[in-house]
């Protein structure tokens, strides 16, 4: 990969360090698309948050609003070429920048996330979606908003902002079906990558940073290392009628 600093492969995932504009051209198809990337928020400064606990989280890029329209929204441009799905977790400051999406979901988090300049929000962040659903017009379609799915707490692994990994579970099952491939092109801490491994898919990352690169790297390695103790379920072909429950007695 010309575009990559460095490649590592674990497992069924393949790991890029370097610019995501560069090297997701070099890409080929893949079946999906979830990702998270920086949400512009001028996180660790003054003005941003968490300034108290991370005086620069990012070393490889500014996390402004600048960098999601010069980075963010074409690297979304490009994965919408790409992937037959993509779900985007954009933050709420900066969602208005990315193309319309063709679905909206949210994840909803009971407790305040950030201030806002009408107090508190309770929202964890919009999902944006774009393509198609892989189960449409099949049996097990599901809420576009992940409900019922308890955030697990935040895993402290180095990265300024982590995903809860069972919110992270739920979007790749969401995007994808048992062994596609996932692309993240903000792949942070891996966590998308960890929830592949757990559900059965190829995963593709790629970061920028290479303190987080590495905090992937192992993550994915020690994923790999613990056992399964809930197999995966399979979705299962549905049958003509059983989305809308035609024709049941």
């Amino acid at each position: 990969m010309k575009g990559a600093k460095r490649t590592e492969q674990i497992g069924d995932c393949t790991l890029h360090l370097g610019d995501c504009l560069e090297i997701m051209p070099e890409l080929g198809k893949v079946d999906a698309v979830v990702t998270d990337p920086p949400y512009g928020v001028r996180l660790g400064t003054k003005s941003g948050t968490r300034s108290r606990k991370t005086a620069k989280p990012y070393n490889a890029h500014p996390d402004t609003p600048d960098y999601i329209k010069s980075v963010c929204v074409p690297a979304v441009l490009l994965c919408r070429d790409l992937a037959r799905t993509t779900i985007v977790t954009s933050g709420n400051r900066c969602m208005w920048l990315y193309p319309q999406p063709d679905d909206f979901g949210v994840w909803w988090n009971p407790a305040g996330t950030s201030m806002g300049r009408f107090g508190f929000q309770n929202v964890g962040t919009p999902l944006l979606y774009y393509g198609s659903d892989p189960r449409a017009g099949k049996k097990g379609l599901s809420s576009s908003s992940p409900v019922g799915i308890a955030a697990s707490r935040d895993e402290e692994n180095g990265h300024p902002c982590p995903k809860p990994i069972s919110i992270t579970k739920w979007l790749v099952t969401k995007a994808s079906l048992d062994s596609e491939t996932i692309l993240d092109p903000f792949m942070g801490s891996g966590t998308t990558g960890v929830a592949c491994v757990q559900l059965n898919r190829r995963f593709i990352g790629i970061e920028l940073d290479e303190t987080y690169f590495d905090i992937a790297c192992k993550r994915i390695e020690e994923a790999y290392k613990q056992p399964q103790l809930f197999p995966v379920e399979k979705p299962k072909p549905a049958k003509t009628g059983e989305l809308f429950g035609e024709g049941a007695a």
